[in-house]
């Protein structure tokens, strides 16, 4: 029994502690409201009415830094504060005339066109104009100039957060806020502003649809008064004409619109098949937000009357909060207009790094031939850069040669047919990542798991043979070094000092990983230099060029363009490999930072030659192993980072569902345990066409290829929701 009344003690307390608190709230959100509310003041400047709304905006949308309510309760405040200052008002009639008469000044005042036609959307003409109007914007602060209704609105409703709680507000709230603000004759004023938005939207529309960039990617031959941009602007300016309530007209002017968003997505379809280019995406990008805007201004308009529309006065808002958030994102222009020229480039890397998968023993020993050329170039490589350094001349002209010289080996190696370690992950990865699109059925993942085994492989035939091979060559070119010069080609304190750098105790590691990102960033020039070709239509232009057919004749000059398109991706991404490992070490010392390259092929080759510099006996020593452990270390950084940053790339760019990458990333861990040898080495068959028959399937599931039921599921779901995504961001357009 005292048990009982303990707890029915405990109960009361709390209850009675809650009601009080509830009353402290309601007490302070009362004073809070009277503090505001005697601040409206109609006849007080512009600036003093705005800063008051911007506080009143911000009390019903402050939330606490820490809390543990979650979103939706917070905008469930939200709703009741916003009533909550309504009821206020209604009971105290002289504030409320007063509000009222502030609120409407300060409306009549605004100049509304701009809020509709200019918050959120692209602004400047060009990619980079804009990507610096927005870093200016977030490092400045931002005047509010007086009658600036769009700048107003965005500094009320500064977080993206807030297009959701004003998507939920209740209807009869909004009627009353409509009620509060507005009257007839701001309604009538608004929607001359908004007429005036359509045609300022519509002229920007057009100017952009007749660019001489625009119609020589749609239809180059038709008349421009025959183009859907010029329609468009005749049949608006017939809509504005007539009556609001002209459904024929109405029904023309939205089908335009949706003409012309489809011809936004058959520019993307002509960038995807002849090249990207970054500042065509901004400006169709623009256009497509711009004919947004239009169909909501529209819709709004067909209303007749701004309070008679409140779920779309609701849409509105919310999208012009959305838009002002996107706008002031230099992150999400970036990866707007960056997105469709790394999906490009993940698409060429994707077609190329099919060369590069050892998918049986014959596809692992062609790598192994290919790579042991290109170890014996890069013996040679070693050789140039080591008498190169030895010359003393000054450190920026070093690094020249050494990019010009890492350059032409490279070049070298790729003429030939030979393979450089490390360099192919860049372009393998988007290969695979194009497989974890498939990752629904049970054969994707089985699919997936080969892939991921076979690119292993890949990257260790080709250490494997350009290390077996640059180590003798090495051996021999030391050898014959020394006796045609009656000198080591290292003397000891150089050999030492190149032993004892390649310790893992010391900076090989992150050289290891900045060489790694080197490696990829080549990769990415060599996609640019590819899209660049196709964009700039060299192919056809050098074919046809006067001065190459008269020197070369007309079939030669159509080969060598021919060739060009062929290799300007192997070209552009080996040279600029070149530069990167060579100037890289000068532009850091320019810094004072002391940056070294260590390539597993070329750090492999300079340690046989401070061995052979040094003598056998070198072997014995602890550096000599540690400098071994650094050059294995070296190995698995490289391909490791390259990798890594080529497949998140590729991941982004086709937009994989994180829920994958984990269950791709178990899956592996645990074929990896239960056998690591086919991470190393070819197998006997091929294992795509092993996994395609019912016989092999007891089999990989001893490997762990297919995941549990739940997460098959969770794969489905992911990949169908991530389409849906794709389709509605794009459209029809095939990305």
């Amino acid at each position: 029994m005292k048990l009982f009344f303990l707890k029915m003690a405990v109960f009361w307390r709390r209850l009675s502690g809650g009601a009080r608190r509830r009353n402290e709230r309601f007490a302070q959100d009362a004073r809070r409201v009277e503090a505001l509310m005697s601040r409206a003041d109609p006849q007080a400047q512009w600036h003093e009415r705005a800063n008051w709304m911007i506080d009143v905006a911000e009390w019903v949308r402050h939330e606490s830094k820490v809390s543990l309510r979650d979103e939706q309760a917070w905008r469930q405040i939200k709703h009741a504060r916003v009533a909550y200052l309504l009821t206020w008002l209604d009971q105290h009639r002289d504030v409320r005339r007063t509000v009222q008469m502030t609120l409407q000044r300060t409306l009549r005042e605004a100049s509304g066109p701009e809020l509709f036609s200019a918050t959120g959307l692209p602004f400047e003409a060009a990619f980079f104009s804009e990507l610096m109007e927005r870093i200016v914007t977030r490092l400045l602060p931002r005047h509010l100039s007086p009658s600036d209704l769009s700048g107003l609105f965005t500094a009320m409703f500064p977080a993206s957060s807030d297009a959701q709680w004003m998507m939920e507000l209740d209807q009869d709230v909004l009627a009353r806020l409509w009620k509060l603000a507005g009257d007839d004759g701001i309604s009538h004023l608004y929607r001359q502003q908004i007429d005036e938005s359509l045609i300022y939207l519509s002229t920007l529309v057009i100017a952009e649809g007749i660019s001489p960039a625009f119609r020589q990617r749609l239809e180059p031959k038709m008349p421009l008064q025959a183009t859907p941009f010029m329609v468009l602007r005749r049949e608006l300016e017939t809509y504005l004409r007539g009556a609001s309530d002209n459904e024929g007209a109405l029904r023309s002017l939205r089908m335009l619109i949706a003409v012309c968003q489809a011809q936004t997505d058959r520019i993307y379809e002509h960038l995807d098949e002849h090249g990207v280019s970054v500042s065509l995406v901004y400006r169709v990008e623009r256009m497509r937000a711009q004919l947004s805007r239009m169909t909501y201004l529209i819709d709004l308009r067909v209303t007749g009357q701004v309070r008679a529309g409140g779920r779309r006065v609701q849409l509105l808002l919310a999208d012009l909060i959305d838009a002002h958030h996107n706008r002031a994102s230099v992150k999400a222009l970036v990866r707007r207009s960056f997105a469709l020229l790394a999906r490009k480039m993940v698409e060429r890397n994707h077609t190329h790094g099919e060369h590069y998968m050892a998918r049986d023993r014959k596809a692992y020993g062609a790598i192994l031939k290919a790579a042991g050329c290109g170890g014996a170039v890069i013996a040679a490589t070693v050789l140039v850069k080591t008498v190169g350094v030895g010359l003393g001349a000054p450190y920026f002209f070093q690094g020249l040669f050494a990019s010009f010289n890492y350059a032409a080996s490279f070049l070298l190696i790729s003429s030939i047919g030979g393979v450089l370690a490390a360099k192919q992950p860049a372009v393998t990865a988007p290969a695979l990542a194009s497989r974890m699109v498939e990752l629904d059925t049970a054969e994707g993942q089985h699919k997936l798991m080969d892939e991921i085994a076979m690119l292993l492989r890949s990257q260790a035939a080709a250490i494997f043979g350009n290390v077996a091979v640059v180590i003798p060559a090495m051996v021999a070119i030391s050898l014959l070094f020394g006796w045609l010069q009656g000198a080591p080609l290292m003397d000891a304190a150089r050999a030492q000092a190149n032993i004892d750098a390649l310790s893992p105790l010391g900076a090989t590691p992150l050289f290891a990983v900045l060489t790694g990102v080197l490696l990829w960033l080549a990769s990415l020039a060599a996609g640019f230099a590819d899209n660049w070709f196709a964009l700039r239509k060299l192919r056809e232009a050098l074919a046809h060029q006067r001065q190459v057919v008269h020197v070369l004749g007309a079939v030669r000059a159509q080969r060598l363009a021919a060739w060009l398109d062929r290799n300007v991706a192997m070209i552009g991404g080996n040279v600029a490999l070149g530069l990167l490992l060579g100037m890289t070490p000068v532009l850091a010392q320019f810094f004072g930072l002391p940056i070294n390259m260590r390539h597993i092929s070329l750090v492999s080759g300079t340690l046989t030659a401070a061995v052979s510099s040094l003598g056998w006996p070198v072997l014995s020593t602890p550096a000599f192993w540690l400098a071994v452990a650094g050059v294995v270390l070296t190995a698995l950084l490289n391909v490791g980072v390259a990798f890594a940053c080529a497949l998140g790339l590729a991941l982004r760019a086709r937009e994989v569902p994180r829920r994958i990458r984990r269950q791709v990333f178990r899956m592996v861990l645990r074929r990896c345990i239960l056998s690591p040898y086919g991470f190393l080495f070819a197998s006997r068959t091929n294992p795509i066409a092993t996994v395609q028959g019912d016989e092999a399937a007891p089999e990989s599931e001893g490997f762990g290829l297919v995941g549990t039921d739940d997460d098959t599921k969770g794969a489905q779901r992911d990949t169908a929701a991530n389409d849906r995504a794709v389709k509605q961001r794009r459209g029809p357009h095939k990305g």
